[in-house]
């Protein structure tokens, strides 16, 4: 049986605070590439409302 990893924000916050070292770079991972799709669509969207 294989256990796939939960990736959604709340798992991502709470295994920051795991003593595991790799455990925290992926949570931080993660949590990074949230913040930087959310940051891109937001970009998209003002951009395209600028070139109509």
């Amino acid at each position: 049986m294989i256990v796939t990893e939960k990736t959604d924000m709340a798992s991502a916050h709470r295994r920051l605070h795991s003593p595991n070292k790799k455990t925290q770079a992926r949570a931080l991972a993660l949590i990074k590439a949230y913040k930087w799709n959310r940051a891109q669509q937001r970009y998209a969207l003002e951009n395209g409302k600028n070139q109509k």
